[in-house]
C-alpha cells in the first residue's frame, strides 16, 4: 500500500500553475525526470485527465512505489528505469519525439531520506551507502576508503563549498589506515572531532561533507548540466520547464542553462535582431522564486529550494 503521507511535494500548486498553460491540450506529453514517490505526478495526472506522463527515476524503490500509486492511470503512464541526462534515449524508446512539458524536482528524495538504510542522513547511524540507484557500484564507503587525500579534498571543496576540506580529508586518510569507515555514525564522528568548537555553533559540522559524498556517489552536477539542454533540445513550440532545485550548486547549472537558451543569439554590434537570431526560450519567472513561507512552515523540505521555468518560442531554423 502507498501511504501518500510520507510525501509532501513542494511548490505544487506554482509548479501546475507554470505547466498547465502548455499541458491543458489533448494529447499534451509531461516528463517528470524525477518521479520519485510520484507526488507531483499523481498531481497533474489527476488535474489535466488527457495528460500522458513519462516518469523517469534511477531509483528502483522509488519506481516501485510510484508504479502503484500511479496504476489507476492505465496506459497515461510510462516509468523508465535511468538515469536523467539519458533523457532523449528514454523518449527515443518509447517513440516521443517532443513533449509539452517537463518537470526536474532534483537532490535527495523524500524516500531517500526517510529510508536511514540507504545513508543520506548525517544525523542517523547507517551504512555509508548514498547511491540513489541501488544498482550503481559507487557508494559513499568505497569513495572513503579508495580516493586519495587531494581527491578527497577536491570533492569536499567543490561539491560541499566546504572550507575545513583540506583537514577533514587529511583526518580521513588517518582513520582509515587503522579503522574502515562504513558507518555514517563513524564519518559523523571523525568530522566533528576535526571542527573547532565555534563552526560547530554555526551548523551540523558533517553537512557539507554528506552533501559532497552523496554528489560524487551519485554524479548529480554533471548528470544536471548534460540533462537540461537535452531536456530543453526535447521541449515542443510552447512547451514549458519547471526546475526545483535545493542547493546553490545545482541551481547554478539550471540558471546558467536557462539564461543561455533564453539570449539573443545576435553577434555584438549588430544594429537590428533578425528573426533567426531572436532567443528561442523566454523565462517565465524573474531570477529563482522561492517557497511562502506558509508552505516552508507546513514542509520545511521546501525551505531551501530555488525554482525556475522557461518556455519555448521557437526552434531554430
Amino acid at each position: 500500500m502507498v501511504d501518500n503521507q510520507i510525501h509532501t511535494p513542494v511548490m505544487l500548486e506554482r509548479t501546475i500553475e507554470l505547466l498547465a498553460p502548455a499541458l491543458a491540450k489533448p494529447g499534451a506529453v509531461l516528463v517528470d525526470a524525477t518521479l520519485g514517490m510520484a507526488g507531483h505526478a499523481e498531481a497533474f495526472l489527476q488535474r489535466f485527465p488527457e495528460l500522458v506522463l513519462v516518469g523517469l527515476d534511477r531509483d528502483t524503490d522509488a519506481l516501485a512505489i510510484a508504479a502503484e500509486r500511479l496504476a489507476p492511470f492505465g496506459d497515461r503512464v510510462h516509468l523508465v528505469h535511468t538515469v536523467y541526462d539519458r533523457f532523449t534515449e528514454a523518449l527515443e524508446g518509447l517513440g516521443i519525439d517532443e513533449v509539452s512539458g517537463i518537470l526536474f524536482d532534483l537532490g535527495v528524495s523524500s524516500l531517500q531520506l526517510d529510508r536511514v538504510e540507504r545513508g543520506f542522513s548525517y544525523s542517523k547511524d547507517a551504512p555509508l551507502d548514498m547511491r540513489m540507484d541501488a544498482t550503481s557500484e559507487l557508494t559513499a564507503e568505497k569513495i572513503l576508503a579508495e580516493y586519495s587525500e587531494n581527491e578527497l579534498r577536491r570533492i569536499f571543496w567543490e561539491y560541499g563549498e566546504e572550507r575545513l576540506a583540506p583537514r577533514y580529508a587529511q583526518r580521513i586518510v588517518e582513520r582509515r589506515a587503522t579503522e574502515p569507515l562504513v558507518r555514517s555514525a563513524q564519518l559523523v564522528e571523525l568530522i566533528t572531532a576535526a571542527t573547532p568548537v565555534a563552526v560547530q555553533r554555526i551548523g551540523h559540522p558533517a553537512k557539507r561533507v554528506f552533501q559532497a559524498l552523496r554528489i560524487e556517489v551519485n554524479q548529480e552536477l554533471a548528470v544536471l548540466a548534460r540533462a537540461i539542454p537535452a531536456a530543453l533540445d526535447s521541449l515542443e513550440v510552447g512547451g514549458r520547464i519547471v526546475v526545483l532545485a535545493y542547493q546553490s550548486l545545482e541551481d547554478r547549472i539550471v540558471k546558467r542553462a536557462l539564461a543561455a537558451a533564453a539570449a539573443s543569439k545576435a553577434p555584438a554590434g549588430l544594429p537590428i535582431e533578425l528573426p533567426e537570431h531572436r532567443p528561442e526560450f523566454r523565462l517565465l519567472v524573474r531570477g529563482a522564486e522561492l517557497a511562502s513561507d506558509a508552505e516552508k512552515a507546513e514542509n520545511p523540505r521546501a525551505t531551501p529550494v530555488r525554482l525556475r521555468a522557461a518556455e519555448r518560442l521557437r526552434r531554430a531554423a
